[in-house]
């Protein structure tokens, strides 16, 4: 009875510590990526490997795959489909490779223990998405904004690009504008215009222009700009807390479809990317449209591409893995750029929810399966008593 508790412990809380660990990891940007369980699975089964060496090749099987299935299930139910099919065979191998790697670490007369583990640790450091590279030739990107993008704010810090300027840097070839009469003469067919201070009537035009003329415009008009900024309200300074670029838009033929809405909210998109925008207002459809021979591209929220609101980590703009929001990728996209976006994000809290539990039974299940198989191998390589064996049962000793 002993025995079959300690192997079931063994089964079920290993498996656990690999699960709850990583989950602090998925918590941290609420992508459902079974990569964000790779470090945990290398350290908890490198150990578990060299004190489970001696209880056979099915143990260690079973404890690897326990913790793996349980972070494959959640991944699954809180994202409502299905991981990334290298990473959910990826994780495996990490998995299978390290427990190994760790039992054969006993055997000093050979390296092969050493050689799975550097085999697992390779696998873990190239399988996850990189960091975002440069490509060679980046097309220009004329960026016309209020919002502090280039600078920390009132220059106390002179220029500075934010996370998102970092990001698109790798796609184009920024460069800041003040004055949208330039934008003809500065050779550039893609324009960002985020929330910008007030435009005269010529500089309106001036966009319009360059728009008809064939270019492309992403239009970032926020009717309630959430952004932080330390400086005062009424400050030339701080970017406008309302857009400013109504008469443009109506002349382009958008209408808004109703009030802003009055919170953050977590935005999907038909293709299961996600956005988190802040008092957005939402706009009749398209809004992708056809201007002369360019195209205008309306998102009602300038907020979104504040890092607050799609990175974990400001320092690592590039690296998709801290990206809390798909945000980058869809701004590259939207102004005619590629960019990797498929991700799978965590839905609502009720996914969530039943993703923990749906693992942990799984879990259990598994432990306990995996306890009763043990057990019956043992007893049947188990010998047989003397009044069980019939080769020895009718003799007597002499």
């Amino acid at each position: 009875m002993k025995a079959g508790l300690k192997g079931f412990l063994w089964l079920w809380l290993v498996p656990l510590a690999i699960f709850l660990a990583g989950l602090w990891r998925a918590w941290l940007t609420g992508q459902a990526d079974p990569w964000d369980w790779g470090v945990p699975t290398l350290v908890v089964l490198a150990g578990a490997g060299l004190l489970l060496a001696m209880r056979g090749g099915m143990m260690l099987v079973w404890v690897a795959l326990g913790g793996v299935g349980m972070a494959l299930i959640f991944c699954l139910i809180a994202a409502g489909r299905a991981p990334d099919p290298l990473a959910a065979a990826g994780l495996p191998a990490v998995a299978l490779f390290t427990i190994f790697g760790g039992a054969r670490l006993r055997d000093r007369r050979t390296r092969g223990g050493a050689v799975l583990l550097i085999l697992a640790a390779l696998l873990l450091w190239r399988g996850p998405a990189q960091p975002i590279q440069s490509i060679p030739d980046r097309p220009m990107l004329a960026v016309i904004s209020g919002l502090p993008l280039f600078w920390e704010e009132a220059g106390r810090a002179g220029p500075r690009d934010a996370p998102i300027i970092t990001v698109l840097r790798t796609r184009f070839t920024v460069e800041p504008l003040d004055d949208p009469v330039r934008l003809s003469a500065s050779g550039a067919r893609r324009l960002l215009l985020a929330q910008p201070r007030a435009l005269t009537p010529a500089q309106l035009v001036a966009i319009d222009h360059w728009v008809r003329g064939g270019g492309t415009a992403l239009v970032l008009a926020d009717p309630l700009l959430r952004w932080p900024s330390a400086l005062p309200l009424g400050d030339r300074r701080r970017a406008p807390s309302v857009s400013l670029l109504d008469p443009l838009l109506a002349h382009w033929g958008f209408r808004p479809a109703g009030p802003p809405e009055s919170s953050e909210m977590r935005h999907f998109l038909p293709d299961g990317g996600l956005l988190t925008m802040s008092g957005a207002q939402p706009y009749d459809p398209p809004l992708r449209r056809r201007i002369g021979r360019g195209a205008v591209v309306l998102i009602g929220d300038a907020d979104l591409i504040d890092d607050r609101l799609w990175l974990a980590d400001p320092v690592r703009p590039r690296d998709p893995r801290l990206w809390v929001a798909d945000t980058p990728a869809r701004v590259a996209t939207w102004l005619g750029a590629a960019m990797p976006d498929d991700r799978r994000w965590m839905r609502e809290a009720g996914d969530v929810l039943a993703g923990l539990r749906w693992a942990l039974l799984a879990g259990t299940i598994w432990a306990g399966l995996g306890a009763l198989l043990s057990r019956r191998e043992k007893q049947g390589s188990t010998p047989g008593t003397k009044s069980e064996n019939p080769a020895t049962g009718g003799r007597k000793n002499g």
